[in-house]
């Protein structure tokens, strides 16, 4: 298939993207659509203006939108608009998409879909959750959390790479806390810095660290490609 991807540019669809292309479709452009907020139930917020570093990088053609609101119905429109836009500009017949496990999330995503008559491709759902990070990992993904709001994982993990000797740590505070180990709940967000993908890694320069004893952002405000690095 001829897709276009939903990315925030989080672990789980940049992997999306990467499985769908190991099964033989192209993915012709990425869609990223900015929340007006974080309480957003369908997107991605902190960092998503990198996404456009990301394209860059993976020399994929990118449509960015933003949401002016957090309202359901209004996300809905926006996506689908632009989801319209790559059906008009790229000849798409899929969409692709990081969700795991959210219902919610898929049921939205299908209609949008079967609206412009085009299939949603799901690769990563259901996917065991320590597996996964473990694939991730070994295929020389290299993500950083962005965001943390369980118990559990606290302000130490905010701006930091995850590695395979991470992994064992967050089973067993996962296990203790009862989080999902994949954050598909919210627990925690990505960012990629690296992959397969990328010709030219990001170079993060600035940035701030927010914790309220609770929940945490780091706030990337200032990066960009590494030219010397392949």
């Amino acid at each position: 298939m001829k897709l276009a991807a939903l990315s925030s540019g989080g672990k789980d669809s940049i992997y999306a993207i990467y499985n769908a292309q190991k099964q033989g479709h192209t993915t012709e452009c990425l869609i990223t659509i900015s929340p007006s907020s974080e309480e957003s139930l369908l997107l991605h917020y902190p960092n998503v203006v990198l996404t456009k570093l990301q394209s860059t990088s993976m020399a994929k053609p990118h449509i960015y939108k933003i949401s002016k609101s957090t309202n359901i119905y209004n996300e809905i429109d926006v996506i689908k608009n632009a989801v319209a836009e790559a059906v008009k500009n790229f000849d798409i017949d899929g969409l692709v998409h990081g969700c795991i496990s959210s219902k919610f999330q898929i049921d939205k995503l299908h209609k949008i879909c079967e609206d412009l008559n085009i299939k949603l491709y799901t690769p990563l759902q259901h996917c065991i959750s320590k597996n996964y990070l473990y694939d991730l990992i070994t295929s020389k993904f290299h993500f950083i959390m962005v965001t943390v709001a369980a118990s559990g994982l606290n302000a130490k993990w905010l701006g930091r790479r995850i590695v395979i000797e991470d992994l064992e740590t967050l089973a067993n505070l996962s296990h203790k806390h009862g989080f999902n180990i994949n954050f598909d709940g919210g627990e925690a967000e990505t960012f990629v810095i690296n992959c397969p993908l990328f010709r030219y890694p990001i170079k993060i320069n600035n940035s701030t660290t927010i914790w309220d004893g609770y929940r945490g952002i780091f706030d990337i405000q200032e990066a960009e490609l590494d030219y010397n690095v392949r």
